[in-house]
């Protein structure tokens, strides 16, 4: 279980190609990590604010976002125990920060500079990244000790990887040097289809060089079922084969250097 005694691991979900079940795996990760007696904090970098709604907050009704520590600096707005989760939610606002620090000083820092004062409260901090290799993502990039990868088994969301080791190859060289690859995560993953096959297999093989490739996520309707009534798929479908698959992932995140 939980182990106190080691640093606060702060992971960036992400992928620059949309639809790859991010937001659904920041979401179940951090529930999954929780029930394992971890203190998890979820940090929703993306504009759409979908892990922000999936966690049964209303966007445009919070008192501060994201927004508010990003661009004003000011300390990071934290709703607590959802689902045995805090989360740092955001809105729309959000996109209008992607222009406003463009030219902000010390940018890269920003999400960095927000997270450290709250940083030792946590075991885990859980960023989901926006689909783009733009500024959000890359100052969670900044800010996180860990990269973890949904990928879609599909070989068009498979090549598009390249682009995105690039970027944390850039970031770890620039300013983040300690970012290190949690690893890979097969979604949207369906048995019975011979491309999902082979793009699995493609996927094993090619990027296990970069890191740890974990079990496929299966593709589920429950997935968007529970996102719909706002639960992780463990409270919405206990029995599902999807849920061993994510608490075998939260084993490893926590077994993780």
């Amino acid at each position: 279980m939980s182990n106190h005694s080691k640093p606060c691991r702060i992971i960036a979900l992400f992928n620059q190609a949309g639809g790859v079940a991010k937001t659904t795996l920041t979401m179940n990760l951090g529930y999954h990590l929780a029930q394992r007696e971890n203190r998890v904090l979820l940090v929703d970098m993306d504009p759409q604010a979908s892990l922000t709604i999936f966690m049964g907050l209303v966007p445009e009704e919070l008192p501060a976002t994201l927004y508010e520590a990003v661009v004003e600096e000011k300390p990071l707005y934290i709703v607590e125990e959802i689902h045995g989760m805090d989360i740092a939610p955001t809105n729309q606002d959000l996109r209008i920060a992607e222009m406003q620090l463009v030219g902000a000083e010390l940018r890269d820092f920003r999400l960095k500079q927000a997270i450290e004062p709250i940083e030792s409260d946590y075991d885990f901090i859980l960023i989901d990244c926006p689909p783009s290799l733009g500024i959000l993502s890359y100052i969670s990039l900044v800010a996180a000790t860990h990269l973890l990868v949904p990928v879609q088994t599909q070989f068009k969301a498979f090549e598009g990887t390249n682009l995105l080791l690039d970027t944390y190859a850039r970031v770890k060289t620039k300013v983040n040097r300690h970012l290190a690859i949690a690893g890979f995560v097969p979604t949207i993953y369906a048995s019975s289809n011979s491309q999902d096959v082979r793009a699995l297999a493609a996927i094993q093989e090619q990027l296990s060089l970069e890191g740890t490739i974990s079990p496929p996520i299966p593709r589920a309707t429950a997935f968007a079922d529970a996102s719909e009534n706002r639960v992780p798929l463990a409270l919405y479908q206990a029995k599902h084969p999807a849920v061993a698959i994510l608490e075998e992932i939260a084993q490893s995140l926590e077994e993780m250097k």
